[in-house]
């Protein structure tokens, strides 16, 4: 793909650490099994996956993250920079780097230990402010959420980012989804949606709430990622379905992390939004099948699903069932301001 736009994520990052072995023996302690570690290796987590799927599908890609002066912080960055992401990390001695370190038997997780804090608030004003200086004029913007303390001022950030002339992406974490108002596209998973939204009955309804919300909070599009019932897609012109591909599920670990920088590698090589969901959706299908973290490559795409277009005509797609109602190009801010939705 040709990438004609600069890529920049911002947000929580983490090591998620494995563990892996075999299981033999239950302790006599306690009631709980014995894992004898055979292997041990580290992924990036978080961001950091969003960057490195960014990365592995031929983008440049910068990350803005917070990073701790410690073992896990150094074992991070290295993950990171050794995948090509140019790394702006901030914290140091007053942050502690979350890791994430999964216990596995047979491709199966026994248990998961999670080291985190919460960032603190002159880590949070130091990252806006060094956001200020790296942040792209006219390029793209994915903020990934994890609830960690990267992003509490993202309402700050996502204006900034408008006013450059960048298309802002936002991965949400929680149901509070004011905080993210005026992106250009929010990516919330099925369960997201519906803590801010509210459960729903029957399919209309819910198309009648991700229109609603889409108008509420000044969004281009509203992306819901619904697992094995593929994704909506809400934008200006309605609703637009796109069908989950039906591949073996091996680990769902971080598939959100790969749809959204599908999305922002494909919109920065100048495709239509609708094109671009349908590759994302394509990309999460690959995902799923993998152990852990992982990331997806165009040339497993291309393997899978036939060549990448570099086109932004929906007609690319029409080979495809992942997609009924095409949707229409995509702009940044696309029906703000027609809607008369307060900048």
């Amino acid at each position: 793909m040709n990438i004609s736009r600069p890529i920049l994520i911002v947000g929580d990052a983490m090591l998620d650490r494995y563990w892996e072995g075999q299981v033999e023996r239950i302790s006599p302690e306690a009631p709980v099994p014995i894992l004898r570690v055979t292997s041990e290796f580290g992924r990036a987590g978080g961001a950091a996956n969003v960057a490195l799927n960014v990365a592995a599908l031929g983008a440049p890609v910068s990350l803005l993250t917070l990073l701790g002066a410690d073992e896990a912080g150094d074992a991070l960055g290295g993950l990171v920079r050794r995948a090509g992401v140019t790394l702006h990390a901030v914290g140091g001695h007053r942050h502690r780097t979350t890791q994430k370190i999964r216990c596995v038997a047979q491709r199966h997780q026994l248990l998961r230990t999670d080291f985190e804090e919460p960032a603190t608030e002159d880590c949070c004003q130091e990252l806006g402010r060094t956001f200020s200086g790296v942040l792209p004029a006219g390029g793209i913007v994915v903020l990934s959420d994890y609830a960690k303390g990267a992003l509490r001022h993202c309402s700050l950030l996502i204006a900034e980012a408008r006013k450059r002339g960048c298309t802002v992406l936002v991965d949400p974490k929680g149901g509070d989804f004011w905080r993210y108002r005026g992106a250009d596209l929010l990516k919330p998973n099925a369960s997201e949606f519906q803590a801010a939204a509210g459960a729903w009955t029957h399919e209309r309804e819910f198309e009648r709430k991700g229109m609603q919300w889409r108008r509420r909070l000044g969004l281009g599009a509203l992306l819901v990622t619904r697992g094995e019932s593929g994704m909506a897609l809400f934008d200006a012109d309605g609703v637009h379905a796109h069908t989950a591909h039906q591949h073996e599920v091996f680990d769902v670990s971080g598939a959100g992390d790969t749809v959204v920088a599908a999305l922002a590698c494909f919109l920065a090589a100048g495709h239509a939004l609708d094109a671009s969901v349908c590759w994302a959706n394509r990309a999460a299908s690959v995902a799923v099948s993998k152990f852990g973290t992982a990331t997806v490559t165009i040339e497993e795409l291309e393997q899978r699903f036939g060549p990448v277009e570099d086109s932004t005509s929906p007609a690319a797609m029409d080979h495809d069932a992942c997609m009924t109602n095409p949707a229409p190009s995509f702009t940044a801010g696309a029906g703000r301001v027609a809607e008369g939705v307060p900048q």
